[in-house]
């Protein structure tokens, strides 16, 4: 049954027919017409697409600009950012993994009937070309994300309508001048717990390969100054074939400036040791220390010198380690240094009790970070209101330019400190361990849940999927109540298309098996039926 007609129908009507399918009946006709058309999407046909028509000018052009409301309960604004696909009409497509098909009679929707209430359509033109990658392709291709995004994406066809989250980071008492582990500064799947000063991977159980990072609130940029670290306990993992998966672990405990990764040690100016017996920066790796054990402490130092040089270094048990780094007065620049942790399949606990005692004695002339006058610490981090906060919704066929676009948005605008939620972000914090095909599996599927994560927290995000499907974008955007919405549709020509799949393939990889691009060709086959296109 389609949203319009379902619309038409009188209240006893929706109540009787909720009656019959072993629903709710109470309520006002709008929260029947929604629960009746997530019943019947639930266990209906195909879902139908809204088409955004707009053209791509041949030549690279400018984005047109866009006004849009900024009040935080504004609805979805959808932005068309490419050309419309070609479709050839003379075939017809089955998706044979998930048992739906798209019949060549089957109905087109009527205009607008799968719009949210109240959205705004904005169509933007969207000019340039792809980055240049290259590469031999393999010879054994894996299934690729798209694949495993797709079949996550299914499962929201029998998903029941969310209830809009708690801000719960909200509803604390907010201590601009504590000093305590992020919340608005770490990974969604790293978890702070409730007193600030402890933390561990919030899917440890579920997503072993996954590293979890997380800064302090509270920076420096002048003194000398020192941090302690305890790695409290080894978390247990699932059973796993693979041994690196079964027994690994790790710690990292340093410093980085506030605008780098997440992940310690993988950018430049982020300064990490390693529990392994290393230290790391920039992603490069030298033999440092020695091993960590549960129950061991690491002392985290940072000395200024009035030119602006920094020297880092690291004790473990009260023991120094040596002088881990130098950093030339022309590296930093003024910029603050703020203590960061990542860790993998373990907890771990910072001291931050200013009048607690040191857990061991720092290095003569050293002060903790918490026993610092307010005056002397910086403030990395303030925190959001979800009113400010929006989240830009990514839409398009695999390979049609959508993390291009979302990259390029996020360079455009840093002050935004957008997040970026996708499965190659994820895949990033997989920094070692299992096969390909596993860590895809589990970053689509850990995902979804990240996703839930978001929409309780604060901050600017981008879901960078294809959500191809009405269902889909309807549930992940109604978990976003109070965000101001946005849709970018990337929809380019065939031609286009298949340059940049096979563009795609050659450096990844990678094979999105032809079942699963056949059902979203369908979507797009649905949609110029429907336009007449």
């Amino acid at each position: 049954m389609k949203l319009a007609d379902i619309k038409k129908l009188k209240v006893g009507e929706l109540r009787s027919k909720l009656t019959e399918l072993g629903l709710d009946s109470r309520g006002l006709k709008a929260e029947l017409v929604d629960r009746l058309w997530s019943a019947s999407q639930s266990g209906q046909s195909p879902e139908h697409v809204e088409l955004l028509e707009d053209s791509l000018p041949s030549g690279p052009t400018e984005p047109a600009e866009v006004q849009v409301p900024t009040e935080s309960s504004s609805p979805p604004v959808v932005e068309c950012a490419a050309a419309l696909c070609e479709v050839d009409r003379s075939r017809a497509y089955t998706d044979t993994a998930t048992q739906t098909e798209l019949e060549p009679g089957s109905p087109a929707v009527s205009p607008g009937s799968e719009r949210l209430p109240g959205s705004e359509t904005v169509c933007q033109a969207e000019g340039g070309q792809l980055e240049p990658t290259g590469g031999p392709l393999s010879e054994e291709m894996g299934r690729g994300r798209a694949f495993y995004e797709f079949k996550e994406e299914i499962r929201y066809k029998r998903s029941k309508s969310p209830q809009p989250p708690q801000d719960k980071e909200e509803e604390e008492e907010w201590d601009e001048d504590k000093v305590r582990l992020d919340p608005y500064g770490r990974h969604l799947h790293f978890e702070v717990g409730s007193d600030g000063s402890c933390g561990q991977p919030r899917y440890w159980d579920r997503f072993p390969l996954l590293w979890s990072g997380c800064r302090l609130t509270h920076g420096v940029r002048q003194g000398r100054v020192g941090f302690e670290v305890r790695l409290e306990r080894k978390l247990l993992t699932v059973e796993s074939e693979d041994q690196e998966v079964k027994d690994s672990y790790g710690l990292r405990a340093g410093w980085s400036v506030g605008n780098s990764s997440l992940l310690l040690g993988e950018d430049e100016l982020s300064y990490a040791y390693d529990g392994c017996g290393q230290k790391v920066s920039g992603g490069s790796t030298e033999e440092y220390g020695e091993p960590l054990s549960e129950g061991d402490i690491i002392g985290c130092y940072a000395s200024f010198s009035t030119d602006g040089a920094v020297e880092l270094f690291f004790h473990k048990n009260s023991r120094f380690l040596g002088r881990a780094f130098y950093l030339s007065p022309s590296v930093l620049r003024g910029r603050v240094l703020v203590p960061h942790v990542l860790c993998k399949n373990c907890s771990v606990r910072l001291l931050l009790d200013p009048v607690t005692p040191q857990w061991y004695p720092g290095p003569p002339g050293f002060t903790p970070l918490t026993a610092l006058p307010a005056g002397q610490r910086v403030r990395a981090t303030s925190a959001p209101f979800r009113a400010q906060c929006e989240v830009v919704m990514m839409v398009g066929l695999p390979g049609s330019g959508k993390s291009f676009w979302a990259q390029t948005h996020m360079k455009q605008y840093p002050e935004k400190k957008y997040r970026l939620l996708g499965t190659e972000d994820l895949l990033t914090c997989m920094l070692s361990g299992g096969q390909r095909d596993s860590r895809l599996q589990q970053a689509s599927q850990c995902l979804t849940d990240l996703i839930k994560a978001a929409a309780e927290t604060p901050g600017n995000y981008i879901l960078d999927q294809c959500n191809v499907l009405f269902s889909a974008r309807r549930h992940k955007l109604q978990l976003f109540a109070g965000f101001r919405r946005r849709v970018v549709v990337v929809f380019p020509s065939t031609d286009e298309w298949k340059r940049r799949l096979s563009q795609r393939r050659m450096s990844d990889g990678e094979h999105i098996p032809e079942t699963a691009l056949l059902k979203l060709q369908g979507v797009a086959y649905l949609l110029c039926i429907e336009k007449g296109v």
